[in-house]
């Protein structure tokens, strides 16, 4: 997966920075080394009997010094000051040390924490992140494939605004060129009126135009060869025929297109908004932040598309073949065409244009396109030409990050791409009402038992919650799974509240806030706030959990990888369960801890709400 530069420092809030910090001084002094040759390799320990983190730094430095790694390790931990940072900390095995941090350096650190921020702290950074998602045709339905693209883009955008980055969200729209003046040319021969057109109807004319202009010469020769039937032959001649004539008209009309009729870029533009009108009302639906001021598609690059390719061959990197121009690498066979024979450009030259544009005139260090898989070569291409004629490199000098984040396959049961029952592709909008009825289905009947917090709520605030609950499902299933991997669609196992699920993080939210809800106290929550105390170990682990979030933030935007949110929500939900089974709330008959407890509620709840918001997922306060 790939990285940005590692962060120079870890969350102030996190004790693995200060155990570091410290460790880090000591292995200087005892070794000599600079100070970047000094990594003390700061890890949780894998067993909370052993301690709460690991120095693992001995065996590799002592093999490079020619010592002993123990007693190395055993110098270094005489050396390190860990005063008021932990309880007692010992040399094992080899040379690894075990560190029991004390329960007020892991308070303190949570009384840090527990602000608007929850330790996050924002990157210094002079450039913007532009990150590519969504990419839908013009005159197209959104199918499966859009929902990965569209919200993995949102969330690591989430993810690196939290951070504090200026973020550019680009929804690259196909919305020029041979296809779409096609399915203009059809729309009008038909006498359709474009300003009543849905986009199902545009949808299936668009497929019909692709039909009408599909021709068969290959047949017709061998229809010839073989002596078929009068019939045959004359069939496949008025196929051809019809054809060439709607490719006539398609080119015709892309040319008056391209030369600014009027009439013909109204026609365009009411085509654009046709699709755009079910895009964005989807992208409301997953609770995923796009508009029309994220929507910068191929026509906005159609004036850079002539000049793109003459600095490529001024460059003396772009070259004729068989009058083509293309770009060649000395590390692969295939060049990349960026003008067709007839003077045509392609893909890769909008690309091209659209990636100067994302670094030089967005100012990017970091551009970001999460497409799917199968453009991986296409991708590759472009980027190395972007770096061979020096696009890649901002005005001060910054060379920007350049990633295709490639993305796996929806699929159904039979672990085939998911398709409804008809063998059709799954369009967005079906497969989100059928996973909004889901859930809704899921919570009414759980607030048919009297005991539940959602009993006795309308109508209206059960279809909201399911709603919430339908979205959540889909997102969460998606999102936790590694992003190039494959997943298999399964609602039955997404909407359940139990498990590794979307539904059950709302729910331990849901469950925070009830826990909350019934404090009789207030003094519980004022200010000044109660001190917070870790004695017992389920709150020793509760503590140490919550304290990885701002991390957790950071290396979720360092590797492009939502997963590890996903992971880190779950399993700080599992952990506030073993919490609140083993250290009595509300029953505490100490106020002061009963008191210290509820804060933690507090802050736990914050963070899973902070967390499902990273994620576009609602966190509902009953269920």
């Amino acid at each position: 997966m790939p990285s940005a530069a590692p962060s120079e420092h870890r969350p102030a809030t996190d004790p693995a920075a200060a155990l570091g910090q410290a460790f880090r001084a000591s292995i200087a002094a005892r070794t000599g080394l600079p100070d970047t040759a000094c990594d003390p390799q700061i890890r949780p320990s894998g067993n909370p009997q052993f301690g709460d983190f690991q120095a693992n730094f001995a065996m590799a430095l002592a093999k490079q010094l020619g010592t002993n790694p123990r007693q190395l390790a055993t110098d270094v931990l005489a050396a390190t000051d860990l005063s008021g940072l932990a309880d007692r900390a010992e040399v094992a095995g080899p040379g690894f040390i075990n560190i029991h941090l004390s329960g007020s350096a892991l308070a303190a650190a949570l009384d840090a924490m527990d602000t608007s921020a929850l330790g996050v702290v924002p990157q210094v950074a002079t450039h913007a992140v532009t990150i590519d998602l969504c990419g839908v045709n013009v005159a197209k339905q959104m199918h499966v494939g859009h929902l990965r693209a569209t919200i993995i883009g949102d969330t690591l955008a989430r993810v690196h605004e939290r951070l504090g980055r200026k973020v550019w969200r680009e929804n690259h729209l196909g919305d020029w060129g041979l296809p779409i003046a096609m399915t203009l040319a059809a729309l009008r021969r038909a006498g359709t009126d474009l300003g009543s057109l849905t986009l199902e109807h545009l949808n299936a004319a668009y497929r019909a135009a692709q039909l009408e202009g599909r021709d068969d010469a290959a047949g017709l020769v061998a229809a010839r060869g073989t002596h078929a039937g009068p019939h045959r032959i004359a069939e496949l001649e008025a196929q051809n025929a019809g054809a060439a004539m709607a490719q006539e008209d398609a080119r015709t009309t892309l040319v008056r297109l391209q030369s600014g009729d009027a009439e013909l870029v109204a026609a365009w533009r009411r085509l654009i908004e046709c699709t755009m009108r079910e895009v964005f009302e989807t992208a409301e639906t997953l609770g995923v932040h796009l508009t029309a001021e994220h929507s910068r598609g191929e026509s906005y690059f159609r004036e850079e598309l002539g000049p793109t390719v003459e600095a490529f061959v001024k460059a003396g990197l772009g070259v004729e073949d068989d009058g083509a121009i293309v770009v060649r690498y000395a590390d692969r066979e295939r060049p990349m065409l960026i003008r067709k024979r007839d003077g045509g450009f392609l893909y890769a030259t909008t690309d091209l244009a659209a990636c100067r544009f994302r670094v030089q005139a967005l100012k990017s260090d970091r551009v970001v396109y999460v497409v799917d898989a199968r453009q991986r070569d296409h991708f590759k291409d472009v980027f190395d030409a972007v770096r061979m004629i020096g696009w890649h490199r901002l005005p001060d000098g910054t060379e920007a990050q350049l990633v295709h984040l490639p993305f796996g396959s929806v699929l159904g049961a039979d672990k085939k791409p998911l398709k409804t029952r008809s063998g059709e592709n799954f369009t967005l909008k079906a497969l989100l009402e059928e996973a909004i009825e889901r859930g809704t289905r899921e919570v009414r009947a759980r607030s048919a038992n009297p005991d539940a917090p959602t009993a006795g709520m309308s109508d209206a605030d059960l279809a909201a919650i399911g709603r919430a609950v339908g979205i959540a499902a889909v997102k969460y299933a998606d999102l936790g799974t590694d992003v190039t991997r494959d997943y298999v669609f399964d609602l039955d196992r997404m909407v359940s509240f139990e498990g590794d699920t979307g539904p059950y993080l709302q729910y331990a939210h849901a469950r925070i806030a009830g826990i909350l809800g019934k404090a009789l106290d207030a003094a519980a929550h004022a200010r000044p706030r109660p001190r917070i105390v870790v004695n017992e170990p389920a709150e020793r682990q509760l503590a140490l959990a919550l304290l990885r979030y701002p991390q957790v933030v950071c290396d979720v935007a360092e590797h492009l990888e939502p997963s590890r949110l996903c992971a880190y929500l779950h399993g700080l939900a599992t952990t506030f369960n073993g919490f609140y089974q083993h250290c009595p709330v509300l029953r505490c008959e100490d106020a002061e801890v009963r008191a210290s407890r509820l804060r933690l509620c507090a802050i736990s709840k914050h963070v899973l709400k902070d967390g499902l918001g990273l994620l576009g997922i609602t966190a509902p306060e009953r269920m």
